[in-house]
């Protein structure tokens, strides 16, 4: 059965990757790309999400340009990983479109509340558009099918000691998602940093030899310099296909079902994701955990579907 889904990003060098992943797709109905601040301020990610699209000649799916700043917080954003433009490193042609005139919050809200099928949220960047929809529309989250998001980690966060980038950004808003009853698939570091483009993975996909296949190595490359120098990695996790992946097929992933609690108090501590690996608290279990993803099929998947660029 074909899934829709709505992709909620912050484009971002795995953001891109992940659009590429899910519009050539079939198992999945793409219908529109939402943009929110993150890796870069909502301009950049917004431009960013219309690039990949007129490079990978995408014209058919609509952008939404959402939510421009967490929801209490100031704006943290990196630069310092993906470039000053949020995606440097490959050269993307002019986008020949415009941004949709409605607000990212509306079309969501607008699909869930008015589609006949239920619809899959896959937010790859900040949570701040998704929590929106729920303050403003309640009712959507009785009509979400699911959210799988890369987000949060179970052990170690990048961006602090305890919080991964994308939680810690909009912590506040992430609490209002992982409390909404919605049924959630987290997706976060301990399973992406499993799934590295090593050089015998880009080689697969260098091999393919198409624009799009050496827009991603272009992609992968850039990514790969703040991962070698601070992780020592033998390449970038790919973090947000992972989210796209496991909506293709879940067999792909290791899942548990934990009790999950965002942290919204400490400034030493904030934006972590409390998981309860063992249910000690005996709190709701509020999601579906990833420990450990197939990093073989998940690349297979990915040069696959790469290989299909340009789609008919």
């Amino acid at each position: 059965m074909i899934q829709k889904i709505i992709l909620d990003c912050d484009p971002g060098h795995d953001d891109a990757i992940a659009i590429l992943l899910a519009c050539a797709s079939p198992e999945l109905e793409i219908l529109g790309i939402t943009t929110v601040a993150g890796n870069v301020p909502l301009d950049k990610t917004s431009y960013n999400a219309l690039r990949i699209c007129e490079a990978a000649e995408l014209h058919h799916i609509p952008v939404f340009a959402g939510m421009s700043r967490p929801l209490v917080r100031t704006l943290f954003t990196a630069e310092y990983v993906h470039g000053k433009s949020g995606l440097e490193g490959p050269t993307f042609p002019e986008p020949k479109r415009k941004l949709e005139t409605d607000h990212a919050v509306d079309f969501i809200i607008n699909q869930v509340m008015n589609d006949k099928d239920p619809i899959t949220l896959v937010p790859t960047g900040p949570l701040t558009n998704i929590a929106s929809v729920l303050i403003r529309e309640p009712k959507t989250a009785e009509r979400i099918k699911e959210i799988v998001l890369m987000g949060g980690a179970v052990y170690e966060g990048n961006v602090t000691p305890s919080a991964e980038f994308n939680i810690y950004v909009d912590p506040h808003a992430a609490k209002v998602v992982f409390d909404s009853g919605i049924p959630i698939t987290m997706i976060g570091l301990d399973t992406t940093h499993q799934a590295l483009a090593t050089p015998e993975r880009v080689a697969k996909m260098k091999a393919l030899g198409t624009p799009i296949s050496e827009m991603v190595i272009g992609l992968i490359e850039f990514f790969q310099g703040h991962h070698r120098l601070k992780y020592g990695m033998p390449g970038p996790p790919l973090h947000d296909p992972c989210a796209v992946a496991c909506v293709i097929d879940r067999s792909l992933l290791t899942l548990k079902p934990m009790a999950v609690e965002i942290e919204i108090s400490s400034e030493l501590t904030m934006g972590r994701t409390v998981c309860d690996i063992w249910g000690t608290t005996k709190r709701e279990l509020k999601a579906q955990v990833a420990t450990a993803i197939n990093a073989d099929r998940f690349f297979e998947l990915l040069t696959e579907r790469i290989s299909r660029y340009p789609l008919p």
